[in-house]
């Protein structure tokens, strides 16, 4: 009876060392994506288990250079840091059609607004997302699926360089043309590139 219990108990050792094992390469193969920017890098990693259109979406614009050279246009401190949609001048750059919303999806797997989660940024339309991009900076609950709401989609976390996105949140911002919360010495993304 004893050693049946010692094997029960093994058993089991070995399927929880297994199952870590197992969530831990999950996480190894995530892509990640490298933003160096003008205030230092940011390395995200995304989930294509939980978001795949859109994390397909996001790592085309990578591999599209889309985002070389454009800038975080829109911070706000206590909130998030948005950017991947404007160059250095403001001026808006092409993209292609928006991705399907897969907001309630990605939350039913895990994925919150949570400080240091990736989201879509989009218009009232929830499937308008195109390129740009948002890091909470602290938990954003009422950005999730929520009742009759569809939320905003969440598809990766930063992995490193959270340091970087809380210099960026308290950068001085201002008024450009139609657009508030626009860091007054622009913060750049001068490149971003798939490292994993």
């Amino acid at each position: 009876m004893v050693s049946l219990t010692r094997r029960a108990a093994a058993a089991l050792v070995l399927a929880g060392c297994l199952a870590a094992t197992a969530t831990a390469t999950l996480a190894a193969d995530a892509p990640k994506v490298k933003f160096s920017t003008t205030a230092g890098d940011i390395v995200v990693e995304v989930y294509p288990d939980k978001a795949p259109k859109t994390v397909e979406n996001f790592l085309q614009y990578v591999r599209d250079k889309h985002y070389d050279g454009t800038i975080f246009h829109r911070v706000i401190d206590n909130f998030m840091i948005q950017g991947g949609g404007f160059d250095r001048n403001m001026a808006e750059k092409k993209t292609r059609a928006p991705v399907v919303h897969e907001g309630r999806e990605a939350f039913a797997k895990g994925l919150k607004n949570e400080r240091g989660t990736v989201s879509m940024a989009r218009t009232n339309d929830p499937n308008s997302a195109t390129a740009q991009f948002y890091v909470n900076v602290k938990d954003n609950a009422f950005l999730d699926p929520q009742g009759g709401s569809p939320g905003y989609t969440v598809f990766g976390r930063v992995v490193s360089g959270m340091d970087v996105v809380d210099k960026i949140k308290a950068v001085q911002t201002g008024r450009s043309g139609m657009y508030s919360d626009v860091p007054v010495t622009p913060v750049v993304i001068n490149s971003a590139t798939i490292v994993q």
